[in-house]
């Protein structure tokens, strides 16, 4: 039991190994999970580079502020004379400062208000600008305590797509009222970082992805496309072997949509043209030998009659013609299960299989056998569990039954009883046929399936199955052959009470 695991075990591995299907969930994850990765890596790599552009535009600001604090200190009654020429002075063209102030009487966010900017802004832009801070909660914090100590990363519209950045906010409480002094930067080389925005909204990461994204479908488009190739390949195999000989004049080389595959499509097609050619030429082998030996065998056995009458006092002469007689009946029958024996073989390489219900056939076959029975007074017992369907071939299974019965029926005599049952057993259906019979040597039990090999008691011999001539080995050979192509089992086993019933599993139907 435990190697049987392990081969199950290792087959399962290395399906999972060589499975298209597996590469291609494999593949799929990879596409998932490394762009996660990478984009962890290089947005922490960002940070950083966030963390000291911020610093360095913060510190300009406050620099800037430290400039003007003394001119806002020394203002105690109103806003200091030639305070805009003082922010023109600081600002250097990548840097944007703007002056509000809150008079020491008013209060909330509306006390508020420009004083100055440079360079000069539109009003419509400061008040863009001054919704931003308020809707951030900053003017009303800087309202309360004229104070502010966090960093600032605030984007702000300008307007025809162009963006600016606010970098710094620095308070300064004077005896007139609160000055805040609002750096900013509208350079591309700190809004063109992810600064102040989601770092999967800048350029870099948005390039990157089209062009991960866009391998990614070309990947996984040769992929699918080699997949639905196959099972269109498999669709048309399915179609060809439940249709039989000639059944389908599609070939694989019509089906196929890869450039790739050309030559591996018409090799498939030249193989099925060339099982289904082999497969004629067995039958009509066997069919031609089949008349060839029929006809020589037909004169001797119609010359055997006139010799009789010619020889019937001379006893020697008798036996000499009972054995001609016997030795041409066997060669008869040997020269029809030759011929089935070819049929058979043609019928592997060139069968058609589809979907039917085993129960259905097995119960047809039963109650026919019910009366062929009835003379000989053999009893059937049959339990069929119904609506078990296989992939088969319904003259192939006719074959396999009829053969396991005749079997049977050889090995039993008169009175005796005949079990049939069919069942489901786990994803088979399995067939089990029982005779009263003399069973067989357990180091026989596999023999009997062999070709040409026949082990009969005289009971059997002897019975009205017709005698040694009528069995040559061949019957449990066909039902071995044929099950095994339909992917199924057989073996014999040997009954506790005596007899032997002949076991045969098939796959059920998807």
């Amino acid at each position: 039991m435990a190697e049987l695991a392990a081969g199950f075990l290792r087959r399962g591995i290395v399906w999972f190994l060589r499975s298209l299907a597996l590469r291609l969930v494999v593949l799929v994850i990879v596409f998932a999970a490394v762009p996660a990765i990478i984009y962890q890596q290089l947005r922490a790599a960002d940070q950083e580079k966030q963390a000291l552009l911020l610093e360095g535009a913060q510190r300009e600001g406050e620099l800037i502020a430290s400039a003007l604090a003394p001119r806002l200190l020394a203002a105690e009654t109103g806003i200091p004379p030639g305070l805009s020429d003082d922010l023109a002075r600081l600002a250097d063209g990548k840097i944007r400062i703007r002056l509000l102030l809150q008079p020491r009487l008013a209060t909330g966010v509306s006390g508020f208000y420009y004083v100055a900017a440079a360079p000069e802004v539109p009003r419509a832009r400061l008040d863009i600008e001054r919704e931003e801070l308020v809707g951030r909660g900053i003017l009303e914090k800087l309202g309360t305590t004229c104070a502010w100590n966090l960093p600032l990363a605030l984007r702000i519209e300008e307007g025809a797509g162009s963006q600016e950045l606010l970098t710094s906010i620095t308070p300064v409480k004077t005896e007139f009222g609160c000055w805040v002094i609002v750096t900013s930067q509208n350079t591309q080389a700190i809004l063109g970082t992810s600064v102040g925005q989601p770092y999967y909204n800048t350029p870099e990461i948005r390039i990157a992805a089209s062009i991960y994204l866009a391998m990614a479908i070309l990947v996984l488009g040769i992929f699918v496309g080699i997949w639905r190739n196959l099972r269109r390949f498999g669709g048309l195999a399915r179609q060809i072997e439940a249709g039989g000989r000639g059944s389908s004049t599609a070939s694989f080389a019509e089906q196929n949509t890869l450039p790739e595959l050309d030559s591996v499509a018409r090799d498939f097609d030249r193989l099925v043209s060339r099982l289904r050619q082999s497969a004629e030429n067995i039958r009509r082998s066997a069919e031609d030998n089949a008349h060839a030996f029929k006809t020589p065998i037909a004169i001797i056995r119609q010359s055997i009659e006139p010799l009789k009458k010619l020889v019937v006092s001379d006893k020697r002469g008798m036996l000499s013609l009972d054995m001609i007689e016997k030795a041409t009946n066997r060669l008869d029958t040997l020269v029809s299960g030759t011929r089935q024996m070819y049929e058979v073989t043609a019928d592997l390489v060139d069968s058609g299989d589809s979907e039917i219900d085993l129960s259905q056939i097995i119960g047809r076959m039963a109650e026919a056998a019910t009366t062929v029975h009835a003379a000989r007074r053999i009893r059937l017992d049959v339990s069929v569990e119904p609506n078990l369907k296989v992939r088969a071939s319904e003259d192939v299974i006719e074959t396999v039954v009829e053969n396991i019965l005749d079997n049977a029926l050889s090995f039993s005599s008169d009175g005796d009883e005949l079990a049939i049952s069919l069942k489901r057993s786990g994803g088979n259906a399995e067939l089990a046929i029982r005779d009263s019979g003399p069973g067989v040597a357990p180091d026989k039990l596999e023999r009997i399936f062999e070709r040409y090999y026949s082990e009969r008691p005289e009971m059997a011999l002897a019975g009205p199955a017709g005698g040694c001539e009528s069995h040559f080995g061949i019957g449990l050979w066909i039902v071995r052959e044929n099950v095994t192509a339909l992917g199924g089992r057989v073996w014999a086993e040997n009954n506790p009470t005596g007899g032997l019933t002949v076991r045969l599993v098939l796959p059920l139907a998807r």
